[in-house]
């Protein structure tokens, strides 16, 4: 395929960027998803402690989020093709030497600095930058496509690479995606482009073809100067505070250490795995239908019934584990789709507070306290665990702290309205 062949067949070389950004989005979800396979196989093997893997796993979460309000920068800078090369390739480089490490801090560079970097820069943002460069109409359908993508990657990958961990070791696993990120990587290199104007082309639209600003901004500084001024609003504090309950009670959490609790309880991994497969699948139908939502009613209501009813389903969890599989099997489905339902009316509310202009940097800074909540998660339940012996007062202060997320939620619009009326 080249640009002139999409050029002839009528598709615009948008979707193809599309395609590809959804796939890289993808694969870089599935691997980012892998530490909660491959938790329990390294504790059997290397003798380490759930607390010191889960550190590892901790500061990858955290870095993956820190990237982001850097990464919208970086993508205009230097181009969407470059840095996604870039970014597949040190995530290659960090799995190759994965089955060769012995130790601890081998693991904690290898998948908590260099995969949570890579992976940072292949998130919302990517998806962002692609859905503003190439397209004025169908942005929102863009954007809902490659949100997906997240939870997509861990419905396909995680079964598959617990049933290699399981049947063929952990170290074939690791190969497995080392040879998905390659293919991934050739196709990226060849087809990938920057802007519409590489290929001809006006954005997806419009008919004006127009040659792309250059980047005049600092990299390192407008990202800063943006937080600066959010640190500025109420508000920025409200919805941060929320999606740091959020990343606490999700990813950082179920996504971490659900299999880990199966396994403790007798669920075998591949069933575990699959039971997070679910998730994701009913991911894809919750967040469709919450930017539904989101156009139609009060982005601060939908939060606080999305935040309580994820608290309430994280209190059931450990008797639906003391159970039976049915009921641990119900709880997937409804607490899967709720898993990223927050984030079209977090969006929305950060738009209207902030403006188009500044939503996606400041959302960028939300996102970072999201996974500074998800990295707190990933570490304290390893820590509990280890102390306690199980999972279950981790499970339970997570359900009261979505419970606050609620009230939180509901006092963002009180908190804007008084800030709006103090400055006016």
């Amino acid at each position: 395929m080249n640009t002139n062949a999409a050029k002839s067949s009528g598709v615009h070389y948008g979707w193809i960027v599309v395609l590809l950004t959804f796939v890289t989005l993808l694969v870089s979800a599935g691997i980012r998803s892998m530490p909660s396979i491959l938790l329990l196989p390294f504790e059997k093997e290397f003798g380490w402690s759930r607390g010191g893997i889960s550190s590892v796993i901790s500061i990858g979460i955290f870095l993956y989020g820190l990237v982001g309000p850097f990464s919208a920068a970086l993508l205009q800078r230097f181009g969407i093709r470059r840095m996604v090369v870039l970014s597949l390739i040190l995530l290659a480089v960090s799995l190759s030497l994965t089955p060769l490490m012995t130790a601890l801090w081998q693991y904690e560079i290898l998948w908590g600095l260099v995969s949570g970097l890579a992976t940072g820069m292949m998130a919302n943002v990517l998806g962002v930058t692609v859905s503003n460069q190439w397209f004025v109409k169908r942005k929102g359908l863009v954007v809902g496509m490659l949100t997906a993508s997240a939870a997509t990657g861990q419905l396909l990958f995680l079964p598959l690479l617990a049933k290699i961990t399981v049947e063929f070791g952990w170290r074939n696993a690791v190969h497995a995606a080392v040879a998905a990120i390659a293919v991934v990587l050739v196709a990226v290199a060849i087809w990938m482009r920057n802007h519409p104007y590489d290929v001809g082309a006006a954005p997806y639209g419009t008919d004006e073809i127009v040659k792309p600003a250059a980047f005049t901004g600092n990299l390192l500084l407008s990202p800063l100067l943006a937080l600066r001024s959010a640190l500025r609003s109420p508000t920025f504090w409200m919805l941060a505070g929320t999606f740091f309950f959020c990343g606490f009670s999700t990813n950082g959490l179920i996504g971490t250490h659900l299999i880990s609790a199966c396994g403790d309880h007798g669920i075998p991994e591949v069933m575990a795995a699959g039971l997070l497969a679910l998730m994701g699948l009913f991911d894809l139908v919750g967040t469709t239908l919450s930017g539904w939502l989101s156009d139609r009613l009060d982005s601060r209501k939908l939060l606080f019934w999305y935040y309580g009813l994820r608290g309430l389903s994280l209190l059931f969890l450990p008797y639906a584990l003391d159970m039976n599989p049915l009921m641990l099997f119900i709880f997937s489905i409804f607490y899967g789709l709720d898993w990223i339902a927050t984030v079209p009316p977090t969006v929305k509310l950060t738009t209207q507070e902030f403006g188009k202009e500044k939503a996606g940097m400041m959302f960028g800074w939300i996102v970072v306290a999201h996974q500074l909540g998800a990295s707190t998660a990933a570490y304290s339940a390893g820590v509990m665990r280890d102390l306690l012996g199980s999972y279950t007062a981790a499970f339970i202060a997570a359900g009261f702290v979505c419970l606050f997320a609620a009230l939180m939620a509901i006092r963002i619009s009180k908190v804007s309205a008084a800030a709006r009326q103090a400055v006016s």
